[in-house]
């Protein structure tokens, strides 16, 4: 018999009240932790824990290994979670949908992000979309790693175009963009202008580390279509591009930003730019989300109203 049908005679054979127990036992699955998951459920630490002891004496299996530290699936609970979790998602997706019947969309959207696409295409937009949809509640997070959207449960991920799984439904927000190495007329006055990357080695590099894998971000170039990646040095390093682009205006080495964010200091003169010829351009950011979901129609909404070209209305 295959495994999800194993699961479905579990699950079935078990009394409604069950079905709670479950979704706490997901809960803590997911959270790795009795603290955060009672706190999501809005029930206690210790109530938490009767219910999925419990839970496992009723399945007679235990369900999730428990330390002072830590709390993790066993196997027999890597199998339900991985059978049992997505059917409470489409259950939650139909009953949200069923409940959208109503006059206006409705509903939590949950959006993961990075710094830069929060701030200069996310936002403006949903600025000016919400106030007319009060129905309709958005939760950004803004992270530099890749986020799992599924398995964390987000209903929308923004990347660049080119960073996007294969199995994802992709929607353009944004033209492409062009990145720019840019730094002070202070730091810049008292050093020899970089003419090639291999000329940043000379110079005070303000660093990024992408949270996804730990590593330090290397700066792209490329000139006559010929790629160059070059890791930088120096003495400040960030987890974010706005952190960098203010180490960059204080005078404290060059920063390697999207150039839209780094244009008003450009045109004030409080920064100035070089190796233009070697700064590449990026396919422009998009939404994603599983390909096989349903779309919501708070989500439909959403989504026009971030498509690019953006339409006038």
């Amino acid at each position: 018999m295959a495994k999800s049908a194993k699961t479905f005679e579990v699950v079935s054979s078990m009394s409604r009240e069950s079905y709670n127990d479950l979704l706490a036992f997901i809960a803590v699955a997911r959270e790795r932790s009795f603290t955060r998951a009672a706190a999501k459920l809005g029930v206690s630490q210790s109530a938490l824990s009767h219910t999925i002891r419990a839970l496992e004496a009723k399945m007679g299996v235990r369900l999730l290994t428990r330390t002072t530290r830590s709390v993790s699936p066993t196997q027999a609970g890597e199998r339900l979670m991985l059978n049992v979790a997505p059917r409470f998602q489409e259950i939650e997706a139909e009953l949200a949908a069923v409940g959208e019947l109503r006059d206006k969309p409705a509903g939590t959207i949950r959006i993961t992000t990075t710094e830069h696409a929060a701030e200069m295409v996310l936002w403006p937009r949903l600025a000016k979309l919400l106030p007319d949809y009060p129905q309709i509640k958005v939760e950004v997070t803004v992270e530099s790693r890749f986020a799992d959207i599924v398995s964390e449960r987000y209903d929308i991920g923004v990347r660049l175009g080119d960073e996007l799984a294969r199995d994802m439904t992709a929607v353009r927000i944004a033209p492409d963009m062009r990145v720019a190495v840019v730094g002070s007329p202070d730091y810049l006055a008292e050093r020899p202008l970089p003419l090639k990357p291999q000329d940043l080695a000379d110079h005070e590099c303000l660093n990024l580390r992408l949270m996804s894998h730990g590593d330090l971000y290397v700066w792209e170039f490329k000139k006559d279509k010929h790629p160059v990646n070059v890791r930088v040095e120096g003495q400040l390093t960030f987890n974010g591009t706005r952190q960098v682009l203010h180490a960059a205006l204080a005078g404290f080495g060059l920063a390697y930003v999207p150039e839209e964010m780094a244009g008003p200091h450009l045109a004030e003169g409080r920064l100035q730019q070089v190796l233009q010829d070697w700064c590449p351009t990026f396919t422009g950011y998009h939404l994603y989300y599983p390909s096989r979901r349903q779309l919501s129609r708070a989500m439909a909404v959403l989504i026009e109203a971030l498509r690019y070209p953006v339409q006038d209305t």
